[in-house]
């Protein structure tokens, strides 16, 4: 193959090969001779000095090649293209004449490429030329023979119907990062459609004469006859460059391996910091699920937790840390131990969440964070709750309408100085309430209200146990392995009891008007209750001591209104007091000669748990519980 032919068929070489042309045949009009080596330098004696150039400019100083072009069988040739003549140059001072890019030949050119080059024509995609690097890469190839057979490497890296691509549209493709064959190393390949120039047959000889300065046979190609039967597809070729990415290809490897290791760490703390085992309450069925981002999504900090507070109430959690990656799952583990601890204080939500808020600016300024924080009181069927930025609560009652809990709703935590408030959202039998993160309806180019509306139809129709509904909100949401963010869902019911599991649960209550006559009152009343629900001797004995103990304690320190309830699960028995005095009962040390003081030290020896909290109306509610005996 002559490349010095066809390499006329780039573009541009026409342009300037017309200029060097008309430029030599004005020289050889004036009588002019050869242009010196290097501007500004001197001609040797003898010699003419360069003419200038018709706008008036010196001629171009380059230094170019002379010789002769001649045909062979083997079609090779030499002349200015070839880079088989010779050529002179001077130097003047530091500067030295550098050959330009008329003067070397594709072969020169592409023979010196790094790359690998190789170049096939024909429909069967004949092997026309490899340079040295295709060689030392793969080894030497056959000329002429398919791509298919001298060129297995590409087959295996897949480019034999990218070849028929570029051929038939014309137009370049690349594949990137291709492994060849064996693993060690990697290419991302450039295939071009190069136009080849028709041959023409010598009448007599069958030659092929091409229309550059030098003639070829057409050897490894077939017979000019051949060539000139052929149809235009055969002069097109593909040239194919494959440069070496083995570096880059390893890099990339190696990011994506520590981000791989970085995302599972995330996900491993992550998991770590939520509730192994949700508790679960006498009074609800709870369940939760998380579901991190997927694998070209770095987890977030979504988190929930259930709070056992005690005397059936129930505190529910969840929020969103803003952020990614390990630092986010900290930041949510912190937050987590810390609602747990002000959980135990037995705050209103509004309240956990004003510290909440402080502790975040606290962590990391630059980090904030969603929540809201609920508390179920089974006595008065209610959900109290307090949003910090965070979505509205969804409840579906049991005729399945869903209400969405209304503001309040304050700013994130972290940003300070505003005042969270509380609000309140029925919670009845049968009812079913679902707290999420944005992961589950946020989606990117829709509001987000459009979101929320969806989970409430799919709420409307979901059925079967907080489990099962968690798993069916997340399908009906479109969230699976490849989900763009991480989700956390919590679903919890209220039952609605009937039958035997009813007689399981009891409420009873009495309003104790002040005077002396209070005591004796309460006992009779505790007494009574306690036998008609059947409970051993002992425990109804340990009942009617801690309901004395209780409402003595507030008629001596406590303010009118006052009430003894009592409450029973399927785990435990509940007495609490309430009085209208905030101040909260201490656990102290009685000396010997004191008359009072050990109310509360009986109340904690005899109960498996005791406490007290404010109540939202004001006063105090002092509470303890029994634990039944397994049946």
């Amino acid at each position: 193959m002559n490349f010095t032919r066809w390499s006329a068929r780039f573009p541009g070489t026409q342009r300037r090969a017309a200029a060097r042309t008309e430029h030599a045949a004005a020289q050889a009009k004036r009588g002019e001779g050869a242009v010196p080596a290097a501007r500004g330098g001197r001609a040797d004696p003898g010699t003419e000095r360069a003419a200038p150039a018709a706008d008036g400019h010196p001629a171009d100083p380059t230094v170019r090649g002379t010789g002769t072009a001649t045909g062979g069988g083997s079609g090779t040739g030499t002349g200015p293209g070839s880079g088989n003549g010779t050529a002179t140059a001077r130097r003047t001072g530091a500067l030295t004449a550098v050959p330009s890019l008329d003067e070397l030949s594709v072969r020169e050119v592409l023979g010196r490429l790094p790359a690998l080059v190789a170049l096939v024509h024909g429909p069967e995609h004949r092997v026309a030329y490899v340079n040295d690097a295709y060689t030392a890469g793969f080894g030497a190839r056959t000329p002429g023979a398919p791509a298919h057979e001298s060129l297995p490497e590409l087959g295996e890296l897949g480019l034999l119907p990218l070849l028929d691509q570029v051929q038939r549209s014309g137009k370049s493709r690349t594949a990137k990062n291709r492994t060849a064959p064996g693993g060690a190393h990697s290419y991302t390949v450039t295939c071009t459609p190069v136009e080849f120039p028709r041959a023409k047959p010598h009448p007599s000889t069958g030659t092929s004469t091409g229309t550059g300065t030098s003639t070829s046979t057409g050897t490894g190609t077939g017979t000019a006859a051949e060539a000139a039967s052929e149809p235009e597809a055969h002069h097109t070729g593909v040239l194919i460059h494959l440069a070496d990415v083995t570096d880059h290809t390893e890099a990339v490897e190696r990011l994506r391996a520590s981000e791989r290791r970085q995302r599972e760490a995330a996900v491993t703390l992550q998991r770590s910091l939520l509730p192994q085992e949700l508790e679960q309450p006498d009074d609800l069925r709870v369940a939760a699920t998380y579901q991190p981002g997927g694998t070209e999504a770095a987890v977030g900090g979504d988190w929930y937790d259930v709070i056992t507070l005690g005397a059936g109430r129930t505190a529910l959690v969840i929020g969103d840390v803003m952020g990614r990656g390990v630092r986010a799952a900290a930041v949510m583990g912190q937050l987590r131990t810390a609602v747990r601890a002000y959980a135990r204080l037995d705050l209103p939500p509004h309240e956990v969440l004003q510290l909440l808020d402080g502790l975040a600016a606290e962590i990391d300024a630059s980090q904030i964070a969603t929540c809201v924080y609920a508390v179920h009181d089974p006595n008065e069927g209610l959900l109290a709750y307090a949003s910090a930025g965070h979505l509205p609560i969804l409840v579906r009652d049991e005729d399945g309408t869903v209400r969405r809990a209304a503001d309040p709703t304050g700013p994130p935590l972290g940003t300070g100085g505003w005042l969270h408030t509380s609000g309140t959202i029925a919670l009845g039998p049968g009812s079913t309430a679902v707290l999420y993160t944005d992961g589950l309806v946020e989606r990117r180019g829709e509001d987000i209200d459009e979101g929320v509306a969806a989970l409430e139809r799919a709420l409307a129709g979901a059925q079967g146990t907080p489990a099962v509904i968690c798993d069916r909100l997340m399908r009906a949401l479109g969230v699976d392995a490849d989900h763009d963010d991480d989700v956390a869902v919590m679903v919890l019911q209220q039952p609605a009891r009937t039958g035997a599991d009813a007689e399981l649960f009891h409420n009873a209550a009495l309003e104790l008007l002040g005077g002396i006559e209070a005591a004796p009152r309460a006992r009779a009343f505790a007494q009574g209750v306690l036998a008609s629900w059947r409970f051993p001797v002992e425990l109804c004995d340990l009942g009617v001591l801690a309901a004395s103990e209780l409402v003595a304690n507030s008629l001596q320190h406590g303010t009118p209104p006052m009430r003894l309830r009592l409450r029973r699960t399927d785990r435990r028995l509940i007495i609490e007091v309430t009085d209208g005095d905030d101040h909260l009962p201490r656990r102290r040390r009685a000396e010997p000669g004191d008359e009072t003081g050990r109310g509360i030290s009986i109340i904690a020896t005899i109960a498996s748990s005791w406490g007290s909290r404010r109540t939202p109306g004001g006063g105090k509610a002092v509470w303890c519980e029994f634990a039944l005996p397994d049946k």
